[in-house]
């Protein structure tokens, strides 16, 4: 099995910075000037050191990564009510809150000529004044957590690995920057930061599945990872075809995680016998037309996925806010099979999404579809209303067209 270096404490005292959270320059590309707070590098330390003690054995595997989660969950406990050097604040209870909106049509194609203007956007239902504002394809800072369990042996691996490899390829901005996971009965980080591609290709190809599920586990460990990326913008994109058997956190836990960072968060879940919610494009109807002296043009346009957008469910998540377009899909949750609510649980806060595929050759396009989101997505920032009570205030963005749908994070916990 691959094994990761011990370098996240070198790059914790590094300016690779925590989220640029702060007003003036929120420039498009380029890297962060601020630094992180000292208690989430001292994490960062302890997590690479972690890692670095558990090779010797499955079972010190298995304690370096109950050791990375325990202070993954501990770091976002402890570091909330640090004062920054410079008098900022660490997580949401800061002077700019960053939204990333994704745009899209009625057929489900991404939509990118919107300007400012075009936006609206609450905060516990009060109209703020967006103070920040890029349609620009940003540089991204993201991470795959993938599934290695022993369900996924043979084509469903095979097909996994070509599309987490495609997926690398289409993120081609020289400045983003990847890191993997891989999770069977405890989670692995098996690539740190890197901008080689080849060589997450070559992890990958080492990588054989087997034993339990513990997806949980993983996704605590990963989204604060994520959340110590260069970029503004963050991400990780979980892949599984089963429900959580062997984590040691719950999915609460991770939810909230999620919900103290601006961690955009995907999953895609193979479930054979669930309701796919992406589908893989139909052909389109060519209808007889009169004759002319060329082929008359089809409308089209990047991110034509085949999605179904369908309203959320009534009553559910349990705390409202965001804007609508999300995808919703039903069964899972029962034996080994995908827990779709669990997943919606833990992405739709953030502002991803969970997708679901019924065949495994249907993961490729369901994963490409997520790179061609993450380059075609809105930047709003707006001045934070300077709430530090420890509470969930609820975002919602909306635009003037009533035939677009837009989808962003819900909202963001005010840390003391």
């Amino acid at each position: 099995m691959a094994t990761h270096k011990a370098s996240a404490s070198a790059r914790s005292g590094s300016t690779r910075a925590t989220a640029r959270w702060r007003t003036g320059t929120a420039a498009p590309r380029g890297r962060p000037t601020s630094t992180r707070p000292k208690g989430f590098a001292i994490a960062a330390a302890l997590l690479a050191l972690a890692g670095t003690t558990g090779l010797a054995s499955t079972s010190a595997r298995g304690d370096s990564s109950e050791l990375r989660r325990d202070l993954a969950v501990a770091a976002y406990g402890s570091v909330g009510g640090q004062q920054k050097p410079d008098g900022f604040r660490f997580k949401s209870g800061v002077e700019l809150i960053n939204v990333t909106a994704t745009v899209t049509d009625r057929s489900g194609r991404f939509y990118s000529r919107l300007r400012l203007e075009d936006f609206i956007v609450y905060e516990d239902n009060q109209q703020v004044e967006v103070t920040h504002f890029s349609a620009e394809r940003t540089p991204v800072s993201l991470g795959i957590v993938v599934d290695t369990s022993g369900s996924m042996v043979g084509e469903k691996w095979s097909a996994a690995v070509n599309s987490i490899d495609r997926f690398f390829r289409m993120m081609n901005d020289e400045l983003d920057e990847f890191f993997l996971y891989r999770f069977s009965a405890n989670a692995d980080l098996v690539a740190d930061w890197t901008t080689d591609r080849d060589r997450l290709a070559n992890v990958l190809g080492r990588i054989h599945p087997n034993g339990g599920t513990a997806m949980y586990d993983a996704a605590a460990e990963a989204v604060p990872m994520a959340h110590s990326g260069q970029n503004r913008k963050k991400a990780v994109v979980i892949i599984s075809d089963g429900n959580d058997t062997s984590s040691r956190v719950g999915v609460s836990e991770v939810k909230q995680i999620v919900r103290e960072t601006e961690v955009l968060v995907y999953a895609v879940g193979i479930d054979g016998q669930g309701q796919p919610t992406f589908q893989r494009p139909a052909p389109p109807i060519r209808r007889p037309q009169p004759r002319l002296p060329i082929p008359f043009p089809f409308p089209g346009g990047r991110g034509g996925t085949g999605r179904i957008p369908m309203p959320n469910p009534g009553g559910y998540p349990p705390i409202g806010g965001g804007g609508g377009g999300g995808t919703y899909s039903v069964g899972g949750g029962a034996d080994d099979r995908v827990n779709v609510m669990a997943l919606r649980e833990i992405t739709d806060d953030s502002g991803g999404r969970t997708e679901i595929v019924r065949d495994f050759r249907d993961l490729d396009p369901a994963v490409a579809s997520i790179a061609d989101e993450l380059s075609q997505q809105y930047y709003l920032g707006y001045p934070s209303p300077g709430h530090k009570d420890g509470r969930w205030h609820t975002i919602r963005v909306e635009v003037r067209d009533p035939s677009l749908r837009v989808r962003a994070r819900k909202g963001y916990v005010a840390t003391p």
